[in-house]
């Protein structure tokens, strides 16, 4: 809902809001967080004269029948238009009749498919949370059908034959409309048609088994406490015991990293390491087999030779064999460093006169030589970092170099006590250019990881009149006690600092189509603008904007911690990537040839990508590898090609001044403001003056090892 002001209310508007801009150094660190405590009791005063955001059509608080009675709305109107667009004659097509009505219909329609959808994240309300997850699935529904109404998809492909000039943004936009229903089949025959309906439905059944079948698999070891030596005694006190008094170690992810990472008995690691590889074997192993059948069967059906090339062709990689060179690429720039970093951990275990150096024993050595050859305490180093210092470092860091102004609205409705919400201004005009909500601390119902939701995606309707986007930031991060703020370790330091990278990233978007708007980009591309914030986490300048002694906040960490942190961020990374490049070329290979046989596949690629470390005996790493199996399948490599690009952009503009406004609003106003609006090798390659590079990726690495000397 839009509301006016007028100059009285403005007036006091400025007294309830608490701009961030002007406070600068460590000094102005305690300033804030005590302007933060006062604004979140402000807050809470005045409850009863909460506001609406003027421009932000995203609904807050809606009760369960409330949110069902908006999705059933939804879907009508989003009927009504598309019927609309069929019923338009070939002959009398122009852009204002079919494209222009569905992409206002997607811009106007966002915000309020949200305010259904994102209460099953955030309410303290079953029955919200409820009838949230149904009116999802309700909207969803009648989104897939929309995605196969063959009148609505002659109609505009009646208008994209014309040939009608547009600009290049309209023109992108119309053939994502024409791209959205080829993909259902409907340029195929009825027969193909058929047969991509059936095979998608046989697909997603087979996905979600193979998952199903690693949840509901319940194996565990025994183990006495002797067999255990070296694991916390916390980690010792959260296990089940059996009658014999030993401990039982459930298969599950976070208590194998944890034994693998501790344990000093090289046999307890083995076992354990072996048993985990093993789980699902041959059941999981036929249905990955059949899934990728039949993604090669459904890819063909659309005209490519494999799922790969299917899967990667509308992605900033576009071919298979693109993939494949630039994962052997960086491969085998990383093998000097990775095989002089593996002789320093296979030498460790040979001092200590343990069985030949095997791949369950990475862990557990890398964690050895960081202890030695690093000074940090993490338990001890969460107390430089408070909630209230490291958001308001975060704060004005971005605000500073993106040429941004934020202001807490103190008045705003919220869904709950603990949330915030912040205008973002430019810097330079005044303009409004979005909201933001902050959701940062755990409760019980919420989502349990961190994310961004947009809430409401910016774009420039027909008639010319901007909607601004609003985005949500999730985490669950622990309130502190007493009135003081909570601690972060400083990996939830990295994570709040890169999610708020993808807000600044979608309130920045200038995009004229919602469809192209802040996070709805290309998914190579879209974790780039917050990988290269993430480096700032890393840097001394910016690690002492974010850091203060939680008794004196006006004393940061010192400059051979953030040393330290800078060192460790690189340890052993080549051997750590070559790790996952083995992964991701697995899912490459079996995506882009037919009849693998999958179980040997693995046995190939281990030792020659990993330096001769074989396989445990007996595992079968494809039988409980589930990113292969839905949500990245084929497209496993998406996270390396996202954090080379973003080290070339940091590296390339960025490092040798990390508060360079300039270089800072080049990049708002040429990668951020584009969204999807561009291909994103031209956004690249116009910011860098040149292609992206891997240059810049390896050079981080093998320049920047801790452990160079002991390679020479």
């Amino acid at each position: 809902m839009e509301m006016t002001e007028n100059q009285s209310d403005k007036t006091s508007k400025h007294k309830r809001e608490r701009s961030l801009l002007a406070f600068t150094g460590a000094a102005a660190l305690a300033a804030l967080a005590v302007s933060l405590a006062i604004s979140a009791l402000n807050s809470r005063r005045k409850k009863s004269q909460k506001k609406d955001l003027s421009g932000s059509n995203a609904r807050i608080n809606l009760s369960a029948s409330e949110i069902l009675k908006l999705a059933d709305r939804i879907i009508a109107k989003s009927k009504e238009v598309h019927d609309a667009v069929a019923s338009v004659p070939f002959d009398k097509v122009t852009y204002a009749n079919v494209i222009s009505p569905l992409a206002d219909l997607e811009a106007h329609q966002f915000p309020l498919v949200q305010s259904c959808v994102f209460p099953k994240l955030v309410s303290t309300l079953e029955d919200v949370r409820k009838a949230s997850a149904e009116a999802e699935r309700r909207i969803d529904a009648h989104v897939s059908t929309c995605s196969k109404r063959e009148d609505v998809y002659r109609v505009v492909k009646a208008f994209a034959s014309k040939g009608e000039w547009m600009n290049p943004e309209a023109k992108h936009y119309m053939k994502c409309l024409v791209r959205d229903f080829e993909q259902n089949g409907l340029n195929l025959t009825v027969t193909k048609k058929e047969e991509v309906q059936r095979l998608r439905a046989q697909i997603e059944e087979l996905s979600l088994r193979y998952i199903r079948n690693l949840n509901d698999d319940s194996s565990c070891l025994l183990f006495s406490e002797a067999e255990l030596v070296g694991l916390p005694t916390e980690y010792l006190k959260s296990l089940d015991k059996a009658g014999n008094d030993k401990y039982k170690i459930t298969l599950r992810s976070h208590n194998v990293l944890a034994l693998l990472e501790f344990c000093q008995v090289g046999t307890t690691r083995r076992m354990v390491a072996a048993a985990y590889g093993k789980r699902c074997g041959e059941v999981n192993l036929s249905v990955l087999e059949s899934l990728v059948e039949m993604r090669h069967k459904y890819a063909r059906l659309f005209g490519y030779s494999n799922y790969a090339d299917y899967a990667v062709d509308l992605r900033m990689a576009k071919t298979s064999t693109k993939v494949f060179e630039f994962l052997e690429d960086i491969s085998a720039s990383l093998t000097d460093l990775a095989t002089g970093e593996l002789a320093l951990l296979k030498d460790l275990k040979k001092e200590e006169g343990e069985l030949p150096f095997g791949i369950e024993d990475l862990l557990y050595y890398v964690k050895r030589v960081e202890e030695a050859q690093f000074d940090l305490d993490f338990g001890a180093l969460k107390q430089y970092f408070p909630v209230d210092v490291v958001l308001s470092g975060i704060l004005k860091i971005t605000q500073d170099l993106f040429g941004l102004r934020f202001q807490e609205v103190a008045d705003a409705e919220v869904w709950h006590g603990d949330v915030s919400v912040f205008s973002v201004f430019d810097l330079s005009s005044g303009e409004l250019l979005g909201y933001f909500y902050l959701d940062i601390y755990t409760r019980e119902g919420k989502y349990g990881h961190t994310c961004v939701v947009a809430l409401q995606n910016g774009a420039l309707s027909y008639s010319g009149e901007r909607q601004i986007p609003v985005a949500l930031l999730i985490s669950q991060l622990q309130k502190g006690n007493g009135g003081h703020s909570g601690l972060l370790r400083f990996p939830e330091v990295v994570s709040l600092f890169h999610e708020f990278g993808h807000v600044v990233q979608h309130i920045c978007n200038r995009a004229s189509f919602a469809r192209f708007s802040g996070l709805r980009v290309d998914p190579d591309f879209v974790e780039i603008p917050a990988l290269v914030l993430e480096n700032w986490c890393y840097e001394s300048f910016s690690l002492k904007l974010i850091s203060g002694f939680h008794q004196d906040i006006t004393k940061p960490i010192n400059d051979e911690i953030c040393k330290s942190l800078k060192r460790w961020r690189n340890s052993f990374s080549a051997l750590k990537l070559k790790q996952e490049i083995l992964y991701c070329l697995f899912d490459q290979i079996i995506h882009s040839t037919d009849n693998v046989d999958i179980v040997e596949l693995f046995k190939h690629l281990h030792p020659k990508v990993m330096l001769g470390l074989p396989m445990l005996e007996g595992t079968n790493p494809a039988s409980c590898f589930p990113r292969s199996a839905i949500g990245f399948e084929a497209a496993c490599y998406s996270r390396i090609w996202s954090e080379v690009f973003a080290t070339d952009i940091f590296a390339s503009k960025f490092c040798d001044d990390l508060v360079n406004h300039h270089v800072g609003m080049q990049f708002r106003n040429k990668v951020l403001a584009m969204g999807g609006a561009k291909e994103p090798i031209e956004i690249l390659s116009d910011f860098l003056g040149r292609e992206p590079s891997i240059a810049a990726f390896i050079d981080s690495k093998t320049k920047h090892s801790p452990y160079d000397a002991k390679f020479s």
